[in-house]
């Protein structure tokens, strides 16, 4: 079971795909958005979370990247009704993903995402994105991090079809859809 690698993520890469979700996403109603996964992560690492966006939303997922879903946001000028328009977003998501890539240490939003949506929905589980191909039992979380559940995708058994599970240890394990519905991850 390997995690999701920055190469892998980056070949998934798409500027176009960019430029047509934001097209699609500027002609909706966005106050009645709902998102399946809000997608918490560093702006520096944006290649590995467009390639994590798109893999997650070709499984059906409706993912929130705030530079996709509300591209008019100025990331450099921080004001109350941007962190009002996030947590609102937060609200709306039925879980936050953590996507743990090489430059997601340095961001000051990841923590505040993590503990709002903590505290609100307990539907939080890391996305590990390494540099090379570890296994989900080599990477090691650090601190905090160690609360949260891993996510990985791997096939089901005898087919060529992907899903996401979710992870607490080598033992403990549950389908991603499950795991946002309310299910816990399991002893085997």
């Amino acid at each position: 079971m390997a995690l999701f690698t920055s190469s892998y993520l980056k070949n998934k890469y798409s500027a176009t795909l960019i430029t047509e979700q934001k097209r699609q996403f500027s002609a909706v109603d966005k106050s009645k958005l709902k998102f399946d996964i809000f997608l918490s992560h560093s702006f520096l690492d944006r290649e590995e979370v467009l390639g994590l966006y798109r893999e997650l939303t070709e499984m059906g997922f409706s993912v929130y990247v705030d530079w996709i879903v509300d591209a008019d946001l100025d990331r450099n000028n921080v004001t109350k009704a941007t962190a009002e328009l996030i947590k609102n977003r937060m609200k709306n998501s039925k879980s936050l993903l953590l996507a743990i890539s090489t430059n997601a240490e340095m961001s000051k939003w990841m923590p505040w995402e993590l503990g709002f949506v903590d505290g609100n929905t307990d539907r939080c589980a890391i996305v590990p994105v390494s540099q090379d191909n570890l296994s989900l039992y080599s990477f090691n979380r650090v601190e905090y991090l160690k609360l949260y559940p891993f996510v990985q995708r791997n096939t089901i058994k005898n087919t060529n079809t992907y899903k996401l599970w979710v992870w607490d240890d080598e033992n403990s394990y549950v389908i991603f859809d499950s795991w946002l519905k309310g299910s816990n991850p399991f002893r085997r």
